[in-house]
């Protein structure tokens, strides 16, 4: 007995389908990921040059006290 080829190309047809359907899904998962990687190293080259900012700012102040320069006053006085 051997199978019939039509339903030898229905299944092969069905499966190729499932590939197809299973290819198209994993896809949009990459783009998916990769659009929340993106949007994620945007953020971290964000945080990354405020960190800069707040380093350079902090360094300025570390070093006028250094020089024995008064620390002004707070607003409060």
């Amino acid at each position: 007995m051997t199978p019939e080829p039509m339903a030898d190309i229905a299944t092969l047809v069905g499966r190729i389908e499932a590939l197809e359907t299973q290819a198209a899904h994993r896809d949009r998962a990459v783009d998916d990921l990769n659009a929340i990687i993106t949007a994620q190293w945007k953020e971290i080259d964000s945080l990354n040059r405020q960190l800069r900012r707040l380093s350079d700012q902090l360094a300025e102040i570390d070093a006028r006290n250094a020089h024995g320069a008064p620390e002004p006053p707070p607003p409060h006085y």
